[in-house]
């Protein structure tokens, strides 16, 4: 293979694999399906069976509840809700229960979404700002094999990236039942000299709680751009307000004995309100022998969070009733800052007289985050009644990365790599004992080795370490800040991971594009800050391994079927090597779609997602029941220009969980608490109808 054919190769690798983007930009919206089949074929390009693309093509066909289930075109990640729409997303892949983004590494644009030491939870990833029309691609790993990936992606890492431009203006409207409105304007004006990209999107839903959501957002983006993504720049500044009343997951007992409905509420007054502001910028240098590549972001976001799970229980054991209430609120403000940095050199290696083709890419990436304060207080209907902590912290870090790819035969490859990591924490707790400072390193080596021996098929094996970090406040806490007496154990600032696994990718028959892989992870503990409670909950090292086996077949120029199954064992191993249940770690999983197109004035897809059982105690016993659902798009061109389309979600009007929980609570006419099964339900059957108008 000449140099600058491998040259391109590896760009797909190193950042947002551009063959496929440019492919997707110079599409129609709507696509064919020959396109879409060319960008899933990444035979000879990939380093592991478990890393893709999902075009923009792709997104445009999906019938999508919230932005964020666009995420589920990342083969066995499963995408719910336990509250309000307004808050981040819950997320499951390969036997984690993620929470809302702990060992997933997120980026849009090259902006990590991804939240350390948030208010909620580690790793708080809110995706509800994407416009999912101005999603160009995912490009998405898992495991632990890539070098370019650090915190947060011992399950595996995801980079969206939009558009650069549109093909004109679009203007869409959506209405829907319950209450759902959106508006949205996009598009490019046309300029001699780079490219603008603007999108506003206006919303409002009330869902199908007796409560009224009234979940509101305000959200838009205005973007610059000069060249490709090869070589040029790029400049994006994107604004995101939302807020929203929230109905959380209920203890099931309370709908069994009628005293609230299935989408009723314990506490009318939870909910939210946040907000995001970024601007960032990406740029591109490619030479003959070398690329350069470089982007650096700020934002500036906020979250005021008010939840009650446990509805009574300290209430009525502290004053008897339950006037009070259980509510409490996670606020914090922050304001980050970051950039990554990387080179790639292009040459011919020598070794024993013989000549290799290799690349050999290096980089470093750095993060500050002011969070001021951060903070957990109890409240009655929003009102603070105390402060059980408030802290400001700085947390920095900063990475090294190295990966060098040598081609030794025309059939075999290798990667071989690693990447260094260092973390400052600096917390300030208005409980003295409280603050301190902390630090951590580690060292994550990374391996893996291609063979291809058609230009169709190639058989993976990698191996890697990763991490996670932790809570700051879990590093320097030493006394249970509710009775700031009671001692608290410390948490690693970084918990280390390792996996290996086993791929093979392959075009089967022409237009079928399948890749399989086995895969293994060892954490050695996933210890996190409990932001609920404001203390750390220790647990024991935890061992998961699986199989996915993902799917994707142009039958014709007009149909093309996906399909994507997973299947993971996970358990936590304690000190005398007895295996327990990991509580929400989800089995088995699958994802089949069908989409057609180029049929005339017709196009549609329906999706049909299974998510599996999950154990909700330690011992087993109680499990999580399995769901099924089915979402359903078909629409109209009635012209050039415009076209209308249906939305039909939950199409089979399944009465299923978005999540269950398994803990202790007890309701207003309870003597004491009592061990239950909580869920939060799926919503009912609904439609939504837009109404898309393109002009120049």
């Amino acid at each position: 293979m000449k140099i600058v054919n491998k040259i391109k190769l590896l760009l797909l690798i190193f950042g947002v694999l551009n063959l496929s983007v440019s492919i997707a930009q110079t599409a129609e919206p709507t696509g064919t399906i020959e396109i879409r089949a060319k960008i899933e074929n990444l035979a000879g390009v990939a380093n592991s069976g478990s890393e893709g693309i999902v075009s923009g093509l792709r997104i445009a066909a999906l019938p999508i509840l919230r932005p964020g289930e666009i995420m589920e075109m990342v083969p066995g990640l499963i995408v719910t809700q336990h509250a309000g729409d307004g808050k981040a997303n819950q997320y499951f892949l390969r036997g984690f229960n993620l929470d809302h983004g702990t060992d997933f590494a997120t980026y849009v644009n090259g902006v990590p979404a991804n939240m350390p030491t948030h208010a909620h939870g580690q790793g708080y990833t809110d995706l509800n700002f994407l416009i999912p029309e101005l999603v160009d691609l995912i490009a998405y790993k898992k495991g632990t094999y890539s070098a370019i990936d650090g915190d947060f992606s011992a399950a595996g890492s995801a980079r969206l990236e939009y558009r650069k431009s549109l093909d004109g203006h679009l203007a869409e409207v959506t209405a829907g039942a319950n209450g759902y409105k959106r508006l949205l304007l996009a598009g490019s004006p046309k300029r001699q000299d780079g490219q603008w990209l603007y999108g506003l999107e206006v919303f409002k839903n009330d869902g199908p709680w007796l409560v009224p959501e009234n979940y509101q957002k305000l959200n838009g983006v205005l973007s610059y751009s000069d060249g490709t993504r090869l070589n040029g720049y790029s400049v994006t500044g994107m604004l995101y307000k939302s807020n929203w009343i929230s109905t959380d997951q209920v203890p099931l007992r309370a709908i069994n004995q009628g005293l609230i409905g299935r989408f009723g509420s314990l506490d009318p007054t939870t909910g939210g309100e946040t907000h995001r502001y970024s601007v960032s910028s990406q740029l591109a240098q490619t030479g003959k022998d070398r690329q350069t590549k470089a982007n650096f972001w700020a934002l500036d976001s906020a979250l005021d969070l008010w939840s009650n799970f446990e509805y009574c229980t300290g209430s009525i054991e502290k004053t008897g009733n339950c006037a009070a209430g259980d509510q409490f609120k996670q606020a914090e403000k922050r304001k980050a800052f970051g950039f990554g940095i990387s080179e790639a050199r292009y040459h011919q290696l020598s070794l024993l007289n013989s000549n290799y083709e290799s690349a050999f890419t290096f980089g470093m990436d750095g993060r500050s985050d002011n969070i001021s304060p951060v903070g957990l207080y109890k409240t009655t209907r929003r009102a603070v009644t105390e402060t059980v902590r408030e802290d400001v912290v700085i947390q920095s870090s900063v990475s090294l990365w190295a990966q060098n790819e040598i081609r030794w035969t025309s059939t075999i490859r290798s990667i071989m790599g690693g990447r260094a990591d260092a973390y400052q924490f600096d917390v300030k707790s208005n409980v003295a004992a409280n603050s301190g400072k902390a630090s951590d390193q580690k060292v994550s080596p990374k391996l893996s080795l291609i063979y291809g021996p058609t230009g169709i098929t190639e058989f993976y094996a990698n191996y890697g370490a990763g991490f996670h970090s932790n809570d700051a406040r879990g590093t320097t806490i030493s006394v249970d800040p509710l009775d700031r007496t009671t001692p608290v154990s410390r948490v690693d600032p970084l918990v280390k991971a390792i996996g290996s696994e086993l791929g093979m990718r392959t075009e089967i028959v022409k237009g079928w594009n399948s890749n399989l892989a086995l895969w293994k992870l060892k954490m050695a503990s996933e210890l996190l800050f409990i932001g609920d409670a404001g203390t750390t909950e220790p647990s024991a090292p935890s061992k998961r391994y699986g199989v996915e086996w993902n799917n994707f077949y142009a039958i014709n120029k007009e149909l093309s079927l996906d399909l994507d199954l997973a299947w993971a064992h996970s358990r936590f191993v304690n000190d005398n090597n007895q295996k327990t249940y990991i509580p929400g770690a989800v089995s088995s999983t699958a994802n089949i779609g069908l989409s057609f197109d180029n049929t005339g004035p017709w196009f549609g897809s329906v999706r049909l997602r299974y998510f599996g059982p999950r154990p909700l105690t330690e011992d087993g016993s109680i499990k999580a029941s399995s769901s099924t659902l089915a979402n359903l798009r078909f629409g109209y061109k009635l012209n050039a220009q415009t076209k209308v389309s249906f939305d039909v979600y939950n199409l089979l009007n399944q009465k299923a969980n978005d999540i269950e929980y398994a803990y202790t609570s007890q309701v207003a006419n309870e003597a004491t608490p009592v061990f239950d099964r909580h869920i939060h339900p799926s919503e009912p059957r609904s439609i939504r109808v837009t109404m898309t108008y393109r002009f120049n």
